[in-house]
């Protein structure tokens, strides 16, 4: 009999760990009958209920197909046609997600979910139009938790595609400016024509450098999508921080001991934040943020008799990112 070998070989295969991000999406639309809130977590799922010629199955695979950067899971909710779109969206804000897809391009359809999301805003919603007719009217919204696609197809929901490449990435650690979405054509434009889309508040996909990307990362207003994904990040998980506080202490004293619980959470998540690439640094390599918590004995005694606290601030330098570059060379003879 041989002996056996001094080596053993073990391989096991590793396959991509799904990834949330700030939240998963949800895909609205409309149908015969209303359908509540339904998670999916891959696509064979999403098709046992749709079919693959169904708008909320093409954004679905839009999302699902892009690679190790899609989604752990998207949701799906419908309401009923006929029924108007202003009944149905306050439920949807009960719901557990952050992206929001809808399969209709309607304008007063388009216009009432983006008004609904701005003042929740909280969430982010992404669409697509091939109409600049229709764009030039959401821009004069100034929507910032709206971002608008444009796109000569809209069909393979290239709205969908572009939440699907890049909101499971953690927010502050990454631009949408120069994304790649699988299964969008980019566009074969002209520069003017690039900055007539842009200067309508809308994104597009076109080539750069043999590469197919994103043109910008801005919402309808102008302001950057990481800005507005960090503001958002930054309220979600300090509330929810404090209130885990409060949950889970017996009691949190209203005093220097208590006061500096509470900004330890706010520095946790700060720390947090530079972590994920929201944070600048300064010359020394350190991030720029900073707490200010007032004392006990320097708050409002009519706050400490109502037991609220209102003595707590933070501030941060954003490290934004950089998106383009003008770099000058010198020949000597």
């Amino acid at each position: 009999m041989a002996v056996r070998s001094d080596v053993q070989v073990i391989i096991n295969i590793l396959r991509p760990t799904p990834k949330t991000g700030l939240g998963r999406p949800l895909i609205i639309g409309e149908a015969a009958a209303a359908s509540d809130f339904k998670v999916y977590y891959d696509l064979d799922a999403v098709l046992a209920d749709f079919a693959n010629t169904t708008q909320i199955y093409k954004a679905a695979y839009a999302m699902f197909n892009q690679g190790d950067n899609s989604p752990e899971s998207i949701a799906v909710m419908q309401y009923k046609t006929g029924d108007p779109i202003t009944d149905f969206l306050p439920k949807i804000f009960t719901k557990d997600w952050y992206y929001l897809i809808s399969t209709s391009r309607t304008l007063a359809d388009v216009t009432a979910i983006a008004d609904a999301v701005d003042l929740d805003d909280s969430r982010l919603f992404f669409t697509a139009s091939s109409s600049k007719t229709d764009l030039a009217t959401i821009k004069s919204k100034k929507y910032n938790n709206t971002t608008a696609f444009y796109h000569t197809d809209t069909s393979n929901y290239p709205d969908a595609g572009l939440v699907g490449a890049v909101g499971s990435k953690d927010a502050g650690s990454v631009t949408w400016k120069n994304q790649t979405i699988k299964g969008i054509e980019p566009l074969d434009i002209t520069t003017t024509e690039l900055m007539a889309i842009h200067d309508l508040g809308a994104i597009t996909y076109v080539t750069k450098a043999g590469d197919d990307v994103t043109s910008e990362g801005k919402t309808v207003s102008g302001e950057y999508i990481d800005i507005i994904q960090s503001k958002h990040w930054l309220i979600m998980n300090i509330e929810l921080g404090v209130q885990k506080l409060f949950n889970r202490a017996d009691k949190v004293p209203f005093d220097n001991r208590g006061i500096s619980q509470i900004e330890a959470v706010v520095k946790t998540n700060l720390l947090r934040a530079d972590q994920q690439g929201m944070i600048a640094h300064d010359d020394n390599g350190l991030p720029l943020y900073s707490t200010t918590f007032k004392t006990r004995s320097q708050v409002d005694p009519a706050d400490r008799e109502q037991r609220v606290y209102n003595g707590g601030k933070f501030e941060f330098e954003l490290a934004g990112a950089i998106h383009g570059s003008k770099i000058i060379g010198y020949i000597s003879l």
